[in-house]
């Protein structure tokens, strides 16, 4: 079976992308689940430095190796980072993510989903091409708010699009834990702005005071026995968010 593509996305910066696609990953490398994370924040991606893996090659020389048909295998390209989770990193060098062209994309994917049970886009939060067609070829997508009213505004008018076009093939996490100061909104308001359902939330109690020193070791949280101790309801909502993200159940939008 063909493994599934979930893209984390947002419609704001800054929203808790990138810690919530390392925290996906870990709870499916913990169901022995074969994980690539594709990072395609390729201008200021930050899953190669948060796991501090050293990669020497990236998105940037694999799509350039296949437009000079160099390409053989995609494990040439891709940095491992434990036995289960692997990685294929943004370009080093950000004047090189202005040359990735958005037709690689479903490439990449297929090539991707022959060899591994899931994959995790993370990607920048604005909808140009590359975003759209990781959108359009998903399984499922994340999409992360907060209790920010631009944020919420801009996720309503994207949620408005989807239900013109009949797309339902996304869910909808309230990240509380990335500005714990921020309460200005109830959840009955957020839901009431963005005329739609809130999927999973994520509480303030799972602000990692001391997240820098997790980030400087390349330790993923959720794979951290403390923070699954000391946080283990947000650790179980998580879960169940990562097998609901994965279940077949849902309806198979992804373009082929």
């Amino acid at each position: 079976m063909a493994g599934k593509i979930i893209t984390i996305s947002s419609v704001k910066g800054g929203v808790g992308k990138t810690t919530m696609t390392l925290n996906l990953a870990g709870i499916y490398c913990e169901l022995n689940k074969r994980v690539l994370i594709i990072d395609l924040d390729l201008y200021s991606g930050g899953i190669a430095a948060s796991l501090n893996v050293k990669n020497k090659k990236d998105i940037y020389t694999m799509i350039d190796s296949m437009a000079n048909n160099r390409f053989t295998e995609l494990k040439k390209y891709v940095t491992t980072y434990n036995k289960n989770i692997d990685v294929l990193a943004c370009p080093k060098d950000p004047r090189m993510g202005a040359k990735v062209s958005g037709r690689y994309i479903p490439v990449i994917f297929d090539l991707a989903k022959k060899e591994y049970d899931v994959v995790l886009v993370d990607t920048y939060h604005i909808l140009d091409e590359i975003n759209l067609t990781a959108l359009d070829y998903s399984y499922m997508t994340l999409f992360i708010i907060t209790n920010d009213i631009v944020d919420l505004k801009n996720m309503k008018s994207l949620i408005s699009i989807f239900k013109d076009t009949d797309k339902k093939n996304y869910l909808i996490l309230l990240n509380n834990s990335r500005d714990i100061g921020k309460d200005y909104l109830s959840l009955y308001d957020i839901r009431t702005i963005i005329k739609n359902n809130i999927d999973y939330t994520l509480s303030k109690n799972y602000y990692i005071k001391n997240i820098d020193k997790y980030t400087i070791s390349g330790e993923i949280l959720t794979l951290n026995n403390s923070i699954n101790l000391f946080h283990s309801k947000d650790i179980n909502n998580m879960k169940k968010m990562a097998l609901d993200l994965i279940d077949d159940s849902h309806g198979k939008e992804a373009k082929k």
